[in-house]
């Protein structure tokens, strides 16, 4: 039977799959972001007579393919045209009435690739166990993250906020509950839900959240946002105003926008890229006066990390067992970390091991372990399974956890870093904690609270289980480092 909705735009005309869950994809949450509405925030749907079709997926936002060798180990799906901010639906009881739990996803991708066409994101595991699932496509890189004058910032933001609207006026007619979405997202997407926690025009648009390998301590400020701008500006030999970068040829502003993250790591001058020196991200949130979020927040939260972050960084370029004790040394002052007293907590590491430690506590751990702390009854967990990947030394990497989280690990999309033998029980116990937090804002263990036991869930294949504050000295070494 083919499944028929009708939204606030106009009817939809989905598919159903061979276990009844149906999906509606390429749905149009606002109107494109292009034309006279290009770096604006923003607008509404048009909306439309008959059925449309939602039975292939919409357009993606304009991106770069990523370079190598994460090309090799993050799939990127790309397709073409400009009705770019659409969504996608899975849903077991389309229709009203059956008021469900509603995930809504939002992808990573450091604020310039990703996309929630990708395989590795359908969110048919989710409706199989009784969710409604929506996977949220939004501006990229200099569309939905460069300050540009005259243009509102966060764009890319403000797509998100979009598409909550969209789920609170429509998810009903999908089956879903309006009053209890659950917004999740990894690193980029992670971040992007940090600050939506704080932003006012997404207040009442969600009441749960999950955040994976990014929480709400990493943004740039208008100044440096202002310089990176006019750096892009430089490139393209434009001045740096909307009007002129509307201009651009998309190929040529795509090309440039790219080589900006090797500009900052051949060049690392403060002066330049402000604080994204450190992290190398050119595209991130503009942040003014953004309060983190507090104990009055009203949002049910949920957060973590993997073990081993940085590894995806550092392993497939080659540089893992190159890094000098000297550069180890460098980049941990520049993190503000005490380099010694990792070393004295982990007898016989390399340098490498070192930096990427204080690296993965410094961008991912620590701004975790400190939105818990803010927000009372907040949960944490720890991602810790190992990939066999790149001689076992990939290790418990970022993104790692996404086809465990989605229950799709033989998807292709998760084989080039989780493998072909990856622990189907760990995926099936992370997901099932996804599920009930989202249905019930408790995932199954006793939230973080930092007077007492700051409780965290160690996720590995031998055996789930709660640890009492993980690696305590190295957390307590960051208490006075901002």
């Amino acid at each position: 039977m083919t499944p028929v909705v009708t939204t606030a735009q106009g009817t939809l005309r989905g598919h159903t799959d061979a276990q009844g869950i149906a999906s509606f994809l390429g749905i149009p949450y606002a109107a494109p972001p292009f034309g006279p509405r290009r770096f604006r925030a923003p607008a509404p749907a048009e909306p439309w007579t008959g059925e449309r079709d939602a039975t292939g997926y919409g357009p993606t936002a304009p991106k770069a393919p990523y370079t190598p060798p994460f090309d090799a180990l993050i799939p990127e799906t790309s397709v073409p045209g400009e009705d770019c901010l659409n969504l996608n639906v899975w849903t077991p009881e389309p229709g009203p009435g059956a008021r469900l739990p509603v995930l809504v996803w939002l992808h990573g991708g450091s604020f310039s690739n990703g996309s929630a066409n990708s395989s590795g994101y359908r969110g048919e595991t989710f409706a199989r166990d009784g969710v409604v699932f929506v996977g949220v496509n939004y501006r990229l890189g200099t569309d939905g993250f460069l300050h540009l004058p005259g243009a509102p910032d966060n764009r890319g933001l403000l797509d998100q906020i979009a598409a909550l609207e969209w789920v609170r006026d429509n998810i009903a007619a999908f089956g879903g509950d309006p009053d209890r979405v659950t917004v999740f997202g990894e690193s980029a997407g992670g971040m992007a839900i940090g600050q939506l926690l704080a932003h006012p025009g997404a207040r009442g648009l969600l009441r749960r959240a999950v955040l994976q390998s990014g929480a709400c301590h990493h943004f740039v400020r208008p100044e440096t946002a202002r310089s990176i701008g006019a750096r892009l500006a430089e490139k393209l030999g434009v001045p740096h105003t909307a009007e002129a970068f509307a201009a651009v040829p998309m190929p040529e502003l795509l090309t440039a926008q790219a080589a900006l993250p090797m500009d900052l790591v051949t060049r690392p001058d403060p002066a330049v890229w402000g604080e994204a020196t450190l992290n190398a991200m050119v595209f991130e949130p503009v942040a003014d006066g953004l309060a983190l979020p507090g104990p009055d927040l009203g949002v049910d939260l949920l957060v973590g990390s993997n073990r081993e972050e940085n590894r995806l960084f550092m392993v497939p370029t080659g540089r893992f067992h190159s890094i000098t004790e000297e550069r180890a040394r460098r980049g941990a002052t520049a993190y503000g970390a005490d380099y010694d007293a990792y070393r004295a907590g982990r007898p016989g590491a390399e340098p490498g091991e070192l930096l990427e430690a204080i690296g993965t506590d410094w961008f991912y751990r620590i701004p975790a372990v400190r939105l818990a702390e803010s927000v009372p009854g907040s949960h944490l967990y720890e991602f810790a399974w190992r990939s066999p990947q790149f001689d076992g030394e990939l290790g418990a990497c970022h993104a790692l956890e996404l086809g465990f989280v989605f229950d799709l690990l033989d998807d292709p999309d998760y084989l080039p870093m989780a493998g072909e033998k990856a622990p189907g029980e760990l995926a099936r116990t992370m997901h099932a904690v996804w599920v009930a937090f989202a249905a019930t804002g408790d995932p199954g263990w006793a939230a973080y609270d930092p007077a007492g036991e700051r409780t965290t869930m160690v996720f590995d294949a031998d055996g789930c289980r709660t640890e009492s504050d993980p690696r305590a000295a190295e957390r307590k070494l960051w208490q006075d480092v901002r």
